[in-house]
């Protein structure tokens, strides 16, 4: 009797259970969503268990209206835990959605606030945003998972952060490796710049657009130099006229692999600095100066001295070189009264190398131009005259040599002679 009370339940058992599987399990799922047709949370869990700490109705993404009443604990019921996150389908939304805050800061061990804002305006006109995703630097970040900010202080931070350059600018990171900043900065000098320093971080601009630009970049830091070249006849027809043919700071100290007075061979090679604009003549004709300058200088002893130092480049010639006496970023035009070149002014820049030089000692210099008739007649015509001696010279000279020659051959044929 109890097998046969058995066998007809069966289908009934097979049928209620078939309604639990189906129909009954299911339903917590069906009346909330189905997870796997929900969104997926964007970022790690690890540390963030707290969902409505961030979303929340006054969070940074807050929770939609009808989802009003429920807890974290009901959160992850439909919302899945995140999958590894390609770096690559991480898009700046999910960055701006924190950096976007101007109040995201953090604190470190210095007392300093360190500001994690990040303008989406600045960043979407840099030459940067218009081409990468953030993930592109910040390649060991993924959304809502950082790496221990380590920095001590804020210069810590910005030196720890510029090596990311290196990914996509290889040949500029190594030759600022061979920099006077990089060698400051192996000295202990911390403030010595790096490449944030003078491109920025998310803000990082065309740096030849403007040309003024350029060497704005530098003022922060050599402020003094700066100024006095915005006083100068180069910086004044920068920013006067937006001149594009005159130096601006990396057409003689370079750009990445920076070097400066202090480096030997930079006062040794400092004059082809010079002569690289002074001596071009199709530049010059524009401004009506002459090409001479980078000539006769090579041509003087102060010149042909500093030229011996060409292939000693860690020798550091003491012989005057152009910004001894024109000055080096204070340049002004040669008739203006406060130039270091202006007759007036002229002996006492003599004096740096000459102490002892009198009152007509700069009498004796032609300056920079050849002597004529107009200028420096006296050295014109002593010149001309020693030409005039040389040329003549030469061929009386030779012509003495082929009378004495053809003496010797006379005689010695009448000597043969005689002998007969």
């Amino acid at each position: 009797m109890g097998h046969r009370i058995t066998r007809l339940m069966y289908p009934c058992l097979k049928t209620g259970l078939l309604v639990v599987l189906v129909v009954i399990l299911p339903w917590p799922a069906i009346t909330r969503g189905a997870p796997q047709t929900q969104p997926p949370v964007p970022h790690e869990l690890v540390g963030r268990e707290d969902c409505l700490a961030c979303h929340g109705t006054d969070g940074l993404e807050p929770v939609p209206a009808d989802h009003e009443g429920r807890d974290n604990n009901t959160c992850l019921s439909c919302h899945a835990e995140p999958t590894e996150v390609s770096i690559e389908t991480i898009a700046d939304e999910d960055c701006l959605a924190c950096h976007g805050n101007s109040d995201l800061n953090v604190t470190l061990p210095s007392g300093e606030v360190l500001s994690l804002y990040v303008d989406e305006e600045a960043y979407a006109t840099s030459v940067h945003g218009r081409e990468l995703l953030c993930a592109a630097c910040h390649r060991d970040f993924k959304p809502g998972v950082h790496p221990a900010v380590r920095a001590h202080d804020l210069r810590d931070f910005s030196l720890a952060a510029y090596a990311a350059c290196k990914q996509c600018h290889p040949h500029e990171y190594e030759k600022t490796l061979d920099s006077m900043h990089a060698l400051a900065l192996a000295g202990g000098v911390r403030e010595a710049a790096v490449c944030t320093d003078c491109h920025g971080a998310h803000d990082v601009l065309d740096p030849h657009q403007p040309r003024q630009r350029i060497s704005q970049s530098c003022a922060p830091c050599h402020d003094v130099v700066y100024q006095d070249y915005l006083e100068s006849v180069h910086g004044a027809a920068l920013y006067e006229e937006s001149n594009p043919d005159v130096p601006v700071c990396t057409d003689c100290h370079r750009v990445h692999n920076v070097w400066g007075p202090d480096v030997p061979a930079f006062r040794t090679y400092s004059p082809r600095l010079c002569g690289h604009c002074h001596a071009d003549q199709t530049l010059m004709a524009k401004y009506g100066l002459s090409t001479a300058v980078f000539r006769t200088y090579v041509a003087d002893f102060h010149g042909t001295s500093v030229q011996l130092f060409e292939n000693q480049p860690d020798t550091r010639p003491n012989e005057a070189v152009c910004f001894d006496c024109h000055g080096a970023h204070d340049i002004r035009p040669t008739d203006d009264p406060e130039s270091s070149v202006v007759r007036e002014n002229l002996l006492e820049t003599c004096r740096k190398c000459h102490p002892n030089a009198t009152a007509n000692f700069p009498a004796a210099w032609v300056g920079h131009y050849s002597p004529s008739p107009e200028k420096a007649s006296p050295v014109y015509y002593t010149n001309l005259f020693y030409i005039v001696l040389t040329a003549s010279l030469i061929p009386a000279l030779m012509g003495f040599v082929v009378l004495d020659y053809g003496r010797l051959v006379l005689d010695k044929i009448a000597r043969r002679g005689t002998k007969k």
